[in-house]
């Protein structure tokens, strides 16, 4: 077991070459809604808050935050998804094009609704708000076979003019092993929650699955065990045939698995008792892919996602 070491005048110089870069993104796009509002009462209909609201804010989220993400670090990026024609559908569009991205990749299906996790904040005035309650709308059923020809054509195009793609599987339909296995990029990254097996035999270059996730797929709990860990990994990375694979830990930092060379654990950044992890890996297969887009390691990239993520 090794750790890394870090050369911060290299780690400048990635960064400073972040805004050269062109990435494609094949995401399921999700529209994250923030309603806060401050506790009034108890209701005398049932043992509820009432709340007075507030404010209500719509944000990128799963593959749309790491869309923004690309954006924000000064990337040129070439999302290609599905929103509904929806209030959420016109929010994410409305976001993305005052951020500068081209959103000529993304498709609005009349009929379709926008994946949306509305969370409910509620708290006193003056006081930090927490989170009470949250509703997922999700479309049911597959995407027409129209829409999916779209999103092929699409996802070629903006491939074949990027330095690097990024494929963030949400779930929700837009992102199939089907799809990436028609795609070629430079560098190929995957983010999947729950079907990353399922990408045996595309042309991946990393993957960047938590500890849980690596968890579910086998069946097996990692905790403290960094042998169990390293045995799991390996297995994962050799199923899809992966240059590298970037397992993200939570508190306990990353463990990168570069194919060749002894698996390199690093430590987390900043604090270690983690706060929120809402977006975490978004970020953090967001900045690994930009950093190898740049010309970085793969050590490289994955100390800059780890600052970031941290």
């Amino acid at each position: 077991m090794s750790r890394a070491s870090v050369d911060i005048r290299r780690l400048v110089e990635l960064v400073e070459a972040f805004p050269r870069q062109t990435v494609a993104v094949l995401a399921d796009l999700v529209a994250d809604e923030f309603v806060s509002g401050e506790i009034a009462r108890v209701s005398r209909e049932a043992p509820v808050l009432i709340l007075r609201h507030r404010e209500t804010q719509l944000l990128p989220g799963g593959g749309a935050n790491a869309v923004n993400n690309l954006a924000a670090l000064g990337a040129r990026v070439l999302p290609v998804g599905v929103v509904g024609d929806d209030a959420a559908g016109r929010g994410l569009l409305e976001y993305f094009r005052r951020a500068k991205v081209d959103t000529r990749g993304i498709q609005r299906l009349r009929g379709w609704p926008t994946t949306t996790k509305t969370r409910f904040l509620a708290g006193w005035t003056h006081t930090t708000r927490q989170q009470v309650l949250r509703v997922d709308r999700e479309p049911e059923g597959g995407l027409p076979a129209a829409a999916v020809k779209r999103l092929e054509r699409a996802a070629r195009a903006a491939a074949s003019r990027a330095g690097a793609l990024l494929l963030s599987d949400y779930g929700c339909g837009a992102v199939t092993p089907a799809l990436a296995r028609k795609l070629r990029a430079p560098i190929v990254t995957l983010d999947s929650r729950y079907a990353m097996l399922d990408y045996a035999g595309c042309a991946l270059t990393a993957a960047t699955p938590n500890e849980p996730e690596l968890e579910a797929l086998y069946g097996q709990r990692i905790g403290t065990n960094v042998a169990r860990l390293e045995t799991l990994a390996t297995r994962l990375q050799r199923k899809l045939r992966l240059a590298a694979l970037l397992v993200t830990r939570g508190k306990d930092g990353m463990a990168l698995f570069e194919r060749g060379r002894p698996p390199v654990h690093i430590p987390v950044h900043g604090g270690d008792e983690v706060a929120d992890v809402t977006g975490a890996g978004d970020t953090v297969i967001a900045v690994f892919t930009l950093a190898l887009a740049a010309g970085g390691s793969f050590s490289e990239a994955a100390t800059l996602a780890n600052y970031a993520g941290g």
